[in-house]
């Protein structure tokens, strides 16, 4: 019997059953291979997590479920994230555990000056943030102990985001990297790490029930500027930068369903983006690590 139950072993759901484990508590890790870090606090199972009955039974004994689970691209969103999300509810309710959500910024949607604080409206038009604002409050509804806890885009060790899918593979290469953003618009990033400690700190704080919360993050940072302190950090020479023109995407993705995707979030890169997580830091007392601390994590062996 864990004390809590994560599901998802991608580069949140290995943190947070990091953290759990360095304090000395018990994990049950599910995903569909079994995957995860070994330790042996952690136990590993492999289990369908849109499977309610099973993931009932798998949370027995849990105080918390840890929802760290994300489908490998946005096309699978729709039809992997509801069910997911009514198995995680249905297993919280049963065991009286806490549901401890990983959450973004898509629910918001395109917001004035690019600002987010823990109390803008969840007015998203693309389907993405819809879905977001959907499960969460399915969740509110339902008559558990929840909280859900937003970042923006991930930078971090594993982590999927502009370094791995742009920078990373230009400076390895040595190659120019055509990016899909404006390069001097401020965007704030946030580390896995500090994600992760924000979901074990806030999830047995019943301070932080019944509503959603922002991630303590490094002030926000331009394209141009982020990709130069990887270069740094990676001890290589900065790449060139090409800004992809803003139709590109939208184009593509009139043939292909991924590009389709991104589009839809663009707004994101060709604006300011800042998330602001005052109120989380006032209350619970938790700071952002520095950027290049999680720059440097990321560009390591």
């Amino acid at each position: 019997m864990a004390e809590n139950l994560v599901v998802g072993s991608g580069s949140i759901g290995t943190n947070v059953a990091r953290r759990l484990v360095e304090r000395g508590e018990s994990v049950r890790m599910v995903t569909r291979s079994g995957s995860g870090p070994e330790h042996p606090r952690i136990e590993r199972v492999a289990a369908d997590a849109t499977d309610a009955a099973r993931l009932t039974d798998l949370a027995r004994g849990a105080a918390v479920i840890y929802n760290c689970s994300n489908p490998p691209n946005y096309t699978m969103w729709e039809r992997m994230l509801p069910p997911m999300n009514t198995a995680m509810i249905a297993a919280a309710k049963a065991n009286d555990a806490v549901l401890a959500m990983t959450g973004s910024l898509y629910a918001y949607g395109e917001q004035p000056g690019g600002r987010m604080n823990e109390h803008t409206p969840m007015t998203a038009t693309g389907h993405k943030g819809r879905l977001r604002k959907r499960m969460w409050e399915q969740a509110l509804s339902a008559g558990i102990r929840t909280v859900e806890v937003r970042g923006s885009d991930y930078i971090g060790k594993n982590a999927v985001g502009i370094y791995s899918t742009v920078l990373g593979p230009a400076l390895e290469k040595g190659r120019t990297a055509w990016v899909p953003g404006r390069l001097d618009m401020p965007h704030t990033f946030t580390y896995t790490g500090d994600m992760a400690q924000a979901l074990v700190t806030l999830a047995p704080d019943a301070r932080s029930w019944g509503r959603a919360w922002h991630v303590p993050s490094a002030p926000a940072i331009t394209l141009r500027e982020i990709a130069q302190r990887y270069a740094a950090a990676a001890g290589k020479p900065p790449v060139r930068l090409i800004p992809m023109p803003r139709f590109v995407m939208h184009v593509a993705g009139v043939f292909v369903p991924i590009a389709r995707e991104f589009a839809e979030m663009d707004y994101q890169f060709y604006g300011p983006f800042h998330l602001d997580a005052t109120e989380t830091a006032d209350t619970f007392g938790l700071t952002a690590t520095d950027l290049d601390v999680a720059i440097r994590e990321q560009v390591g062996p």
